[in-house]
């Protein structure tokens, strides 16, 4: 659920708070048509954003939140890159920023390697990406 600070879907930026819920999921997507950064700010409980390659391999996995143990409060991420974001607290309030307009036929360039929302292997799937934060991994090298 969302709750939007800007007046229009074509106002720039689009700001808002959306509050995701422990098990909320939205299929890893990107923003490509046309290419639109987003940002994330955690004001309440913790969340994890994911990016990813185009093969759906985690690039990397950051822990967002106030409370020492997150990895920073908020994600910058660039135009056209793969991600989701989990919440694994019972709640997670995010501020959210991203230019405008919104349209929603080209929004969100959803990932054909990730499952759709409502997909009975979406449970797994969740679990599989947690599974990353809670054991220790390498992270790959930055290759920009």
């Amino acid at each position: 659920m969302n709750h939007n600070f800007h007046s229009t879907l074509e106002e720039n930026p689009h700001r808002l708070l959306n509050v995701l819920l422990e098990g909320t999921y939205v299929r890893p997507h990107r923003h490509l048509d046309p290419p639109k950064s987003e940002s994330f700010l955690v004001l309440e409980g913790r969340a994890v954003v994911f990016t990813f390659d185009g093969q759906g391999q985690v690039i990397q996995a950051v822990t967002l939140g106030m409370d020492p143990d997150c990895d920073c409060i908020g994600a910058e991420l660039p135009p056209g890159t793969w991600h989701t974001i989990l919440a694994t607290t019972p709640c997670a309030v995010c501020y959210e920023v991203k230019p405008g307009p919104y349209q929603k036929i080209n929004d969100k360039d959803f990932a054909a390697w990730a499952p759709a929302e409502g997909d009975p292997a979406v449970p797994a799937y969740i679990a599989s990406l947690l599974d990353r934060v809670n054991q220790p991994h390498r992270q790959p090298a930055d290759t920009r």
